[in-house]
């Protein structure tokens, strides 16, 4: 059997590929009110980089004792986070999906306000909440509730939408009332996508934590913050390399989980 002639019509891959090219092109023009992107500056200032990544490379290992403190209080608030979120993205996810709550108008109003919740930057959450609550682990805590609520309830919702539910239906015909048949047939069969979900939030929760800091929001991110600004950069090293090492064993662990789960 002789296979069909490939298409020779290159022109328009060409065409698009320019377009995008000549797109990019404009966006680094501040003329035009595009990015300034002053690669000179670059290679003028290289000798800092160099100097700064040196530093780096150079941890200061006697600083590890006192990281063990803000990193067992980042762990905490990223443990926290997603433990109340996971019990608050139960109800939420299911009156946010289809097949679990037929009436539109509460699942469009939590889906609006899931939505809200999202759109809005973690980093954004901490800095309004440091101003409202004070420096410390509270508003770290709360803005990773926030961040994990968002997620969780957005990605298993929709996973419940694309999903067939047969049992729905037989449940429906025996008379069941929705809360029942949520509670008997869907949310048992759904939470193995609860619990990817949770275990994901988990591991997103110590990268952001870390960075939460630099605005006042507790945990290592504030004593990295505190010895970049006095240019430690040694100490920073130590920081940076136990958070790498903290967070691969997070994943590590919740790897060995999620294949128990399947």
């Amino acid at each position: 059997m002789q296979l069909p002639e490939r298409s020779r019509r290159r022109w328009p891959a060409v065409g698009a590929t320019a377009a995008i090219g000549i797109f990019t092109v404009l966006t680094c023009l501040p003329a035009i009110g595009g990015v300034d992107v002053d690669f000179s500056a670059l290679v003028r200032n290289w000798s800092n980089g160099a100097t700064k990544v040196n530093q780096l490379l150079h941890p200061n290992f006697a600083f590890l004792p006192r990281t063990v403190s803000p990193m067992l209080e980042t762990l905490a608030m990223a443990v926290a986070g997603a433990a109340f979120a996971a019990i608050v993205s139960i109800p939420l996810t299911l009156w946010a999906a289809r097949p679990s709550n037929p009436n539109p108008v509460t699942r469009q109003l939590v889906r609006f306000i899931i939505n809200v919740n999202r759109a809005v930057p973690d980093l954004v959450y901490a800095t309004v909440l440091v101003a409202m609550l004070g420096v410390g682990t509270l508003p770290g805590f709360v803005t990773l509730f926030l961040f994990d609520l968002g997620v969780v309830v957005k990605l298993v919702s929709e996973a419940i939408d694309s999903s067939d539910h047969p049992y729905l239906e037989s449940g429906q015909a025996a008379g069941g009332t929705q809360a029942q048949i949520n509670k008997v047939t869907l949310l048992p069969q759904s939470w193995t996508l609860f619990a990817n979900q949770w275990l994901y939030s988990l591991e997103l929760n110590v990268r952001i934590s870390a960075i939460l800091g630099i605005v006042g929001a507790g945990g290592i991110g504030r004593l990295l913050d505190e010895r970049r600004g006095f240019y430690m950069y040694g100490d920073v090293s130590v920081i940076i390399l136990e958070i790498l090492v903290v967070i691969v064993l997070i994943e590590a662990c919740s790897t060995a989980l999620r294949r128990r789960l399947r």
